[in-house]
């Protein structure tokens, strides 16, 4: 393995490619055409199971004129739906056959996030990468970066960033309803799927509709495994619980923590905090998967009008304490997941993607009055036609890579702390943990021989 070189290079193929024969795209990059409302955008989607299914759905209205997926099986339903169209295994190959492409939307595992968006990106095509946007800070930074010089439109798939509920929540703070907020817990119940254990031993044949290699991708090699010993009911990696492994995923956090923390990062214009600490964590005794449950907290410094601030974060099923004077029958967020602000002046609780905030207790909605209109809304909260919309040469997407990148790049501060298994301090500009050097070796990724950036 050797460690990814952010350059301005785009990728090499390596033997994968060099097995299907295609030749490597180097530095070319292709022009973007431009697009009038009145015509379809071409769109390819890689990764049509799953999320991907869900993500195909939202763009059908374009012209859909490729599907990519390394799983046929996981991939029928929509290969067989859109038959018309040339499919592929291999993202990379799609990407030189096509031409006409002008924008993906990439629904795959998080470790293959960057690599893709990268390559598209490099290619003059538009992305909608499904959140977290990467696995890494380092590729948070990079693809953040890449947006501005490549110049296209982009979009992460924290859906609940376009509805109004997270755009009424922002007022209500910034009006000052409830005056400083200087406390934040968010909660999730992620993860759902096995984490804690460690790598089972052995082997199974892998299917004949996976190509288990591209799938990898950018990790290092393993060898599949089809059940999982700890947990029978469960497979092992593929096709849907790869998010517990750090080689593919970045567990609760990566999974929800884009959903259920978005509200505060904006509502609180919260940027980069300066340090994590982990307060608790289920013991682990491997480094292959994070824990099955965690609470974290993050120091926020001032910024903006707004004075300091610490988030709390719990998964796992655990839940924020009690509030003075909020009854324990109201709940917060919507049960399961969501947001508790506490401010000098009252709280505000919110649901997973921001919906529905209200002050609690909620006898305090009666005679709740909007405050203000700051912010504009989202036409029926429809994430990926704000997306569609830039591309067309509208305002740049609501979460396009300005916000999303460095928004994940805090998401993933936690997962950080987690990994190096104590409290960590974190100078952002330099991109260094500075009170544990070793923690650094988590912050930027490394991906094995033959796929570079």
């Amino acid at each position: 393995m050797s460690r990814v070189s952010i350059t301005r290079r785009t990728f090499l193929f390596g033997a994968t490619a060099a097995m299907t024969g295609c030749a490597a795209l180097g530095g070319r990059r292709t022009s973007r055409r431009r697009i009038p409302p009145s015509e379809r955008i071409n769109i390819a989607c890689i990764g049509v199971g799953g999320q991907g299914s869900s993500d195909l759905s939202a763009v059908a209205s374009e012209n859909i004129v490729a599907l990519c997926d390394v799983d046929e099986a996981r991939a029928a339903e929509n290969f067989a739906k859109y038959a018309h169209v040339k499919h592929y295994k291999d993202f990379r190959v799609m990407l030189e056959k096509e031409k006409g492409i002008d924008a993906v939307t990439i629904s795959t595992p998080d470790h293959m996030h960057a690599f893709i968006a990268m390559t598209a990106m490099q290619l003059g095509k538009h992305v909608y990468v499904q959140k977290p946007l990467t696995r890494t800070i380092g590729e948070a930074r990079m693809l953040t970066e890449a947006a501005r010089r490549y110049n296209v439109a982009t979009q992460m798939g924290n859906q609940g960033h376009s509805g109004d509920g997270v755009r009424l929540l922002c007022e209500m703070i910034w009006s000052g309803m409830i005056g400083e907020v200087r406390e934040v817990h968010a909660f999730t119940n992620r993860p759902i799927w096995p984490q804690g254990m460690g790598r089972p031993t052995g082997s199974d044949p892998v299917p004949s509709t996976l190509d288990w290699d591209l799938w990898l991708g950018v990790a290092p090699h393993r060898p599949f495994v089809a059940h999982n010993p700890v947990f029978p009911q469960k497979n092992c990696y593929c096709p849907d619980v790869w998010r517990g492994w750090w080689d593919f995923g970045a567990g609760a956090l990566g999974d929800m923590g884009c959903h259920v923390l978005d509200p505060p990062y904006w509502a609180l214009k919260l940027g980069s905090p300066t340090r994590v600490d982990l307060i608790q964590a289920d013991p682990i005794k491997n480094e292959e998967t994070g824990p099955r449950s965690c609470v974290l907290r993050y120091d926020f410094p001032a910024r903006e009008g707004m004075g300091p601030v610490k988030l709390y974060w719990y998964d796992g099923g655990l839940k924020p304490p009690a509030v003075a004077g909020i009854p324990l029958e109201e709940k917060f967020g919507d049960g399961d997941s969501g947001s508790v602000f506490i401010g000098d002046a009252g709280v505000i609780t919110t649901d997973t993607y921001g919906g529905t905030p209200r002050l609690l207790p909620l006898a305090r909605m009666k005679d709740f009055q909007k405050p203000p209109q700051m912010l504009e809304r989202i036409s029926r909260g429809n994430h990926h036609q704000n997306w569609l919309q830039a591309i067309r040469g509208g305002a740049p997407a609501c979460s396009n890579f300005d916000y999303s990148g460095p928004f994940t790049e805090m998401v993933l501060l936690g997962n950080l702390a987690l990994r190096a298994g104590q409290s960590i301090e974190w100078d952002s500009k330099r991109m260094q943990v500075t009170n544990l050097p070793e923690a650094n070796a988590f912050v930027k990724p490394v991906y094995r021989k033959g796929w570079s950036l």
